[in-house]
């Protein structure tokens, strides 16, 4: 199928609004022809992958339609307006077609097929690069009692975009006439220019469809700097409790998309404000009771979202989902830790222990991997490590102990502690980063002088089991750490000293 052309067609494809524009005149005169007008040139411009076009000339020549609907047209608006750099992915489409008719459609086209969402209508194929999904029109209905629709196919595009999440997700682009045509029964286009999120059908009955759209609405907030109707927010806080029907691992999926985005604080702060916070990470809103212990902050919750940010602002390689929830989180243990001194002040001691604990339950409670699980609660444990070093007073032994317990988090952790200044004080904050400064450059040295990323003890398992004539065995184990805690006390002691060393010890113990 050729190119589509932004010019005028002899026989109009009809509008969005299912009417067949008029002269020009007429559009001059008529608002809202003139605004259907200018809707349809803009997707006339749009660089829609030919992929999509080669499959929109196929599903035409079988007397079907095809459209490009959903993110798809979303990230194609917001690419082709300038207002955000989204590359395409993965694209989606609906159609009238059945979804035998699909499968008869795309083969020998495609370069691979997987129907295993057949059963709703989906049939996901591969062309080169693209990965595309195809669904016939929908008209479902939902139990209440969970996200498991029962499915009906529909009969035209403006009853499948009414049953979708969002408005700026409720366009569609028909790719099977002379010319595109633009769909957009909801306002979409205007949502998306105004960036407001609201739904095309009434909220209450959306999110009780499928409630993990409330937790959708935050992550839009944070990807896309949208902010949500003020209809959409009541609802989400009068039905956050219906969040608790969605599985664990979609609310995970959702929550890293969320914490992954561009304004991640955005985000959170809709989830606490509307209550929702509660069935995903409720230690975070907890954090708002608590007043940290340098008075300088209304509340912990408030500190941590500046932390987040700041840690935002040091990453290197991208947006980093560890550094990000260790950010987050770092102190969840305070509101368990909080207690009144006699001067008045408040102190947490030990809330980066409590905190690296519950970081651990709340993170498996949401299913993550279990690598990423460990590191962002070693972060956090080790988050207030720095403070005990005051003016440079480590020995180059605690120098050699905070390097390895951090192991490969260590710029992690440097990011961490460091974003973690969040007084005002700009004297004390200049003299905690210039401490910081001279604890990295001790490390610096240290690592050029001593391969400090590889410190073993000096002598290996099999060298132990010979100097000392035993067998492998508990005691090579604890023999191993012995040494492994005077290499981390004195540095390298070379094999001579360590072999001495091991033999006073060996002589106290194994007698």
């Amino acid at each position: 199928m050729s190119s589509p052309s932004v010019t005028s067609q002899t026989t109009p494809r009809p509008t969005s609004s299912g009417r067949p524009p008029g002269p020009p005149a007429d559009r001059g005169s008529d608002p809202d022809e003139l605004q259907r007008a200018q809707e349809d040139a803009v997707v006339q411009m749009l660089d829609i992958p030919a992929v999509a076009e080669e499959l929109g000339a196929r599903f035409a020549a079988r007397g079907h339609r095809l459209y490009l609907v959903g993110g798809s047209v979303r990230d194609a608006l917001l690419r082709g307006s300038g207002a955000a750099d989204r590359p395409w992915s993965d694209l989606d489409f609906t159609t009238d077609a059945r979804p035998e008719a699909i499968l008869g459609i795309v083969r020998g086209w495609a370069d691979a097929v997987w129907d295993t969402g057949i059963a709703f209508g989906t049939v996901g194929l591969r062309r080169g690069d693209a990965t595309l999904e195809v669904t016939t029109f929908r008209a479902d209905t939902y139990d209440g009692a969970s996200r498991n629709p029962e499915v009906r196919f529909g009969d035209d595009i403006t009853g499948d975009l009414v049953r979708r999440d969002f408005t700026v997700n409720a366009m569609a682009v028909e790719l099977t006439g002379e010319r595109r045509t633009f769909v957009d029964p909801h306002g979409g286009l205007a949502a998306l220019a105004q960036g407001v999120l609201d739904t095309p059908d009434a909220p209450e009955r959306s999110f009780a469809d499928d409630p993990l759209r409330m937790l959708r609405a935050a992550r839009f907030v944070s990807q896309l700097g949208f902010t949500p109707a003020e209809r959409v927010t009541a609802a989400m806080t009068a039905m956050a409790g219906e969040l608790a029907r969605i599985t664990a691992e979609r609310v995970q999926a959702e929550f890293s998309k969320l914490i992954l985005g561009a304004h991640p604080r955005r985000g959170l702060e809709l989830l606490c404000d509307t209550g929702l916070a509660q069935y995903v990470v409720p230690e975070v809103p907890a954090m708002q009771l608590e007043t940290d212990e340098h008075m300088q902050h209304k509340d912990v919750y408030t500190h941590s979202l500046v932390v987040l940010e700041q840690a935002i602002d040091r990453e290197t390689d991208g947006p980093d989902l560890t550094l990000r929830l260790a950010a987050l989180l770092h102190d969840i243990g305070k509101p368990a830790t909080r207690r009144k001194e006699p001067d008045g002040r408040v102190s947490f001691h030990h809330h980066e222990v409590v905190g690296a604990k519950m970081t651990r339950k709340r993170l498996r409670a949401l299913k993550y991997p279990k690598a990423l699980i460990d590191d962002v609660s070693q972060l956090v444990y080790l988050h207030l490590r720095f403070h005990g070093y005051g003016k440079g007073e480590w020995t180059d032994s605690a120098v050699r102990r905070y390097v390895t317990d951090a192991g490969p988090l260590l710029d992690r952790l440097h990011a961490l502690v460091r974003s973690d200044c969040t007084t005002r004080n700009r004297r004390r904050a200049a003299a905690l980063q210039r401490n910081y400064d001279g604890l990295e450059q001790r490390i610096t040295d240290l690592r050029e002088q001593e391969e400090l990323d590889a410190i073993r003890p000096d002598l290996d398992g099999n060298q132990i089991m010979e100097l000392l004539g035993i067998p492998a065995g508990p005691m090579v184990g604890r023999a191993y750490k012995h040494l492994l805690a005077l290499r981390m006390e004195h540095g390298p002691l070379g094999a001579e000293r360590a072999g001495a060393e091991l033999r006073a010890w060996a002589a106290e113990h194994l007698s």
